[in-house]
Protein backbone atom coordinates (compact mmCIF):
# COMPACT_ATOMS: atom_id res chain seq x y z
CA UNK A 1 0.00 0.00 0.00
CA UNK A 2 2.88 2.34 0.50
CA UNK A 3 4.40 2.34 -2.86
CA UNK A 4 0.52 2.40 -4.15
CA UNK A 5 -0.07 5.61 -2.06
CA UNK A 6 3.93 6.99 -3.29
CA UNK A 7 2.67 6.78 -6.84
CA UNK A 8 4.67 9.62 -8.85
CA UNK A 9 6.00 10.83 -5.41
CA UNK A 10 8.47 10.09 -2.86
CA UNK A 11 8.82 6.95 -0.39
CA UNK A 12 10.59 7.38 2.79
CA UNK A 13 12.22 4.13 4.34
CA UNK A 14 13.53 4.84 7.69
CA UNK A 15 15.67 2.39 9.56
CA UNK A 16 16.25 0.29 6.28
CA UNK A 17 18.97 -2.00 7.91
CA UNK A 18 16.25 -3.56 10.07
CA UNK A 19 14.50 -5.11 7.26
CA UNK A 20 13.96 -8.82 7.53
CA UNK A 21 15.72 -11.02 4.31
CA UNK A 22 12.73 -11.56 2.96
CA UNK A 23 11.33 -7.59 3.03
CA UNK A 24 15.00 -7.04 1.14
CA UNK A 25 14.41 -9.34 -1.70
CA UNK A 26 11.16 -7.26 -2.72
CA UNK A 27 12.33 -4.28 -1.65
CA UNK A 28 14.96 -5.01 -4.19
CA UNK A 29 12.35 -6.11 -6.65
CA UNK A 30 10.38 -3.08 -6.72
CA UNK A 31 13.34 -0.85 -7.11
CA UNK A 32 14.49 -3.26 -10.11
CA UNK A 33 11.34 -3.57 -11.91
CA UNK A 34 9.32 -1.04 -11.02
CA UNK A 35 6.63 -3.71 -10.29
CA UNK A 36 4.90 -5.03 -7.58
CA UNK A 37 2.16 -7.29 -6.20
CA UNK A 38 -0.68 -6.38 -3.25
CA UNK A 39 -0.76 -8.96 -0.78
CA UNK A 40 -2.84 -11.67 -2.29
CA UNK A 41 -3.48 -10.18 -5.40
CA UNK A 42 -3.32 -11.60 -8.92
CA UNK A 43 -1.86 -8.63 -11.01
CA UNK A 44 1.73 -6.99 -11.17
CA UNK A 45 1.27 -3.12 -10.77
CA UNK A 46 3.36 -0.70 -12.13
CA UNK A 47 5.15 1.81 -9.59
CA UNK A 48 7.23 4.83 -10.41
CA UNK A 49 8.79 5.99 -6.89
CA UNK A 50 11.40 7.71 -5.52
CA UNK A 51 12.87 5.68 -2.40
CA UNK A 52 14.71 7.96 0.17
CA UNK A 53 15.79 5.88 2.88
CA UNK A 54 17.64 6.13 5.86
CA UNK A 55 19.85 4.58 8.52
CA UNK A 56 21.83 4.92 11.39
CA UNK A 57 23.91 2.42 10.95
CA UNK A 58 26.60 1.17 8.38
CA UNK A 59 25.43 -0.72 5.79
CA UNK A 60 28.34 -1.86 4.77
CA UNK A 61 29.55 -3.69 8.51
CA UNK A 62 25.63 -5.21 7.90
CA UNK A 63 26.63 -6.39 4.17
CA UNK A 64 29.74 -8.27 5.93
CA UNK A 65 27.97 -10.12 8.07
CA UNK A 66 25.53 -10.94 5.79
CA UNK A 67 22.48 -8.76 7.47
CA UNK A 68 21.65 -6.81 4.49
CA UNK A 69 22.14 -7.39 0.57
CA UNK A 70 24.69 -5.83 -1.45
CA UNK A 71 22.66 -5.29 -4.25
CA UNK A 72 19.71 -3.51 -2.43
CA UNK A 73 22.62 -1.69 -1.04
CA UNK A 74 23.81 -0.40 -4.40
CA UNK A 75 19.56 -0.02 -5.56
CA UNK A 76 19.55 2.41 -2.50
CA UNK A 77 23.02 4.27 -2.32
CA UNK A 78 22.64 6.44 -5.48
CA UNK A 79 22.75 9.65 -3.85
CA UNK A 80 24.77 9.25 -0.39
CA UNK A 81 23.94 12.24 2.78
CA UNK A 82 26.05 11.64 5.93
CA UNK A 83 24.03 13.79 8.71
CA UNK A 84 26.70 13.82 11.59
CA UNK A 85 25.16 13.53 15.33
CA UNK A 86 23.58 15.84 16.95
CA UNK A 87 26.29 16.22 19.16
CA UNK A 88 28.21 17.12 16.39
CA UNK A 89 25.91 19.92 15.51
CA UNK A 90 25.65 22.34 18.31
CA UNK A 91 25.03 25.24 15.98
CA UNK A 92 21.42 23.39 14.66
CA UNK A 93 20.14 23.48 18.64
CA UNK A 94 18.97 26.24 19.05
CA UNK A 95 17.24 26.21 15.67
CA UNK A 96 16.19 22.79 16.09
CA UNK A 97 14.30 23.80 19.60
CA UNK A 98 12.47 26.64 17.75
CA UNK A 99 11.32 24.25 15.44
CA UNK A 100 10.52 21.74 18.06
CA UNK A 101 8.81 24.19 20.07
CA UNK A 102 6.92 25.41 17.15
CA UNK A 103 5.70 22.23 16.57
CA UNK A 104 4.87 20.98 20.16
CA UNK A 105 2.76 24.22 21.02
CA UNK A 106 0.59 23.54 17.67
CA UNK A 107 0.16 19.87 18.87
CA UNK A 108 -1.09 20.86 22.59
CA UNK A 109 -2.23 23.72 22.37
CA UNK A 110 0.48 25.58 24.11
CA UNK A 111 2.59 29.40 23.44
CA UNK A 112 5.82 28.58 24.46
CA UNK A 113 7.98 30.60 22.86
CA UNK A 114 11.39 30.37 23.68
CA UNK A 115 13.91 28.28 26.37
CA UNK A 116 15.38 29.92 29.24
CA UNK A 117 19.45 30.39 28.93
CA UNK A 118 19.59 27.94 31.76
CA UNK A 119 17.34 25.78 29.63
CA UNK A 120 20.02 25.81 26.48
CA UNK A 121 23.01 25.68 28.28
CA UNK A 122 21.63 22.08 29.79
CA UNK A 123 20.81 20.99 25.73
CA UNK A 124 24.04 22.82 24.97
CA UNK A 125 25.72 20.05 27.42
CA UNK A 126 24.13 16.95 26.61
CA UNK A 127 25.63 14.50 24.81
CA UNK A 128 22.42 13.49 22.98
CA UNK A 129 23.08 9.85 22.28
CA UNK A 130 19.65 9.79 20.68
CA UNK A 131 19.98 12.23 18.45
CA UNK A 132 16.75 14.23 17.45
CA UNK A 133 14.60 12.14 18.31
CA UNK A 134 15.54 12.04 22.11
CA UNK A 135 16.04 16.30 22.00
CA UNK A 136 12.55 15.89 20.81
CA UNK A 137 11.53 13.84 23.47
CA UNK A 138 12.49 15.78 26.40
CA UNK A 139 11.06 19.08 24.95
CA UNK A 140 7.94 17.14 24.89
CA UNK A 141 7.92 15.81 28.21
CA UNK A 142 9.21 19.19 29.19
CA UNK A 143 6.47 21.31 27.28
CA UNK A 144 3.51 19.31 29.08
CA UNK A 145 4.55 20.36 32.02
CA UNK A 146 5.37 24.40 30.95
CA UNK A 147 2.72 26.88 32.57
CA UNK A 148 4.13 30.20 30.85
CA UNK A 149 5.83 31.24 27.66
CA UNK A 150 9.28 30.31 28.51
CA UNK A 151 10.34 27.13 29.11
CA UNK A 152 12.69 26.77 32.44
CA UNK A 153 13.23 23.29 32.99
CA UNK A 154 14.35 20.35 30.91
CA UNK A 155 13.03 16.84 31.45
CA UNK A 156 15.80 14.57 30.39
CA UNK A 157 15.15 11.03 30.51
CA UNK A 158 17.55 9.80 32.99
CA UNK A 159 17.53 6.19 32.15
CA UNK A 160 21.18 4.51 31.86
CA UNK A 161 21.25 3.50 28.40
CA UNK A 162 23.68 0.60 29.21
CA UNK A 163 21.27 -1.11 32.11
CA UNK A 164 21.02 -4.09 32.03
CA UNK A 165 17.88 -6.81 33.31
CA UNK A 166 14.87 -5.47 34.52
CA UNK A 167 15.78 -2.54 37.04
CA UNK A 168 12.19 -0.72 36.49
Amino acid sequence: GFFERAEGGTLFLDEVDALSPATQTRLLRVIQEGEMERVGGKHTLHVDVRIVSASNRALETHIQQGLFRQDLYYRLNVVRLWIPPLAQRPEDLPHLVQLMLKRLNEKYGKNVQSVSREVMGQIRAYPWPGNVRELENALERSILFCKGSELTRLELDEMPMAATGNDW
